[in-house]
C-alpha cells in the first residue's frame, strides 16, 4: 500500500482567539511540502501557540497517526478516528469514510475545544488537518488543492 500522510495539529489557548495572535493561527497552512520519507511513516507538523504559530515538522509511525486506513479492491478506505470523546463539538452523525483511487488525495480537517479539569486553566483548542494521499506523489502534493475536502470542523465557543 503507497500512502502518503501529513498529519497537522494547530494548537492554541483563548489568548489566541482574536486580534494579532488569531491572524497568526489563520495564517498556518493547510498543506505543507513533505520531507524524504521512508514507507509507514507519516510527515507530522506541529504548530503551537506557545511557539509564536511556528511549524515544526517530525516523522511519526503511520500507526500512530489518529486515521483508520484500509487498502481492498484497489481503493484506500480513509477516515480519521476521533479520539477525545469528550471534547467539542459533539459528532453525533461523522460524514462516512472517502474510498481512493490511486493518484487521489484528500484533506480532512476536524476541530476540537478542551476545557481543563475544574475550569482551572481555561479553553484550549485543537485543528487537526489530515492530508492523505494514495500512491505515487511528489513533494509538493499537499500544496495543491485536494481531490477531496471533508470539513468537519464545528462551532467551539
Amino acid at each position: 500500500m503507497e500512502v502518503t500522510v501529513q498529519w497537522i495539529r494547530t494548537s492554541w489557548t483563548k489568548r489566541s482567539r482574536g486580534g494579532e495572535a488569531a491572524a497568526r493561527r489563520n495564517a498556518v497552512p493547510v498543506g505543507f511540502r513533505l520531507p524524504p520519507m521512508v514507507p509507514a511513516v507519516a510527515h507530522v507538523v506541529r504548530v503551537r501557540e506557545s511557539d509564536g504559530f511556528d511549524a515544526v515538522d517530525g516523522q511519526e509511525d503511520l500507526r500512530s497517526v489518529d486515521v483508520q486506513l484500509r487498502e481492498r479492491d484497489g481503493r484506500l478506505r480513509v477516515l480519521p478516528r476521533i479520539q477525545p470523546l469528550f471534547a467539542i463539538p459533539p459528532r453525533p452523525r461523522r460524514p462516512p469514510a472517502v474510498r481512493l483511487v490511486p493518484g487521489q488525495w484528500v484533506r480532512w480537517q476536524l476541530n476540537y475545544r478542551f476545557s481543563s479539569a475544574a475550569g482551572v486553566r481555561g479553553w484550549s483548542y485543537w485543528l487537526d488537518t489530515f492530508n492523505i494521499a494514495y500512491g505515487p506523489v511528489e513533494a509538493d502534493v499537499f500544496l495543491s488543492p485536494p481531490t477531496l475536502l471533508i470539513d468537519e470542523r464545528g462551532p467551539v465557543r
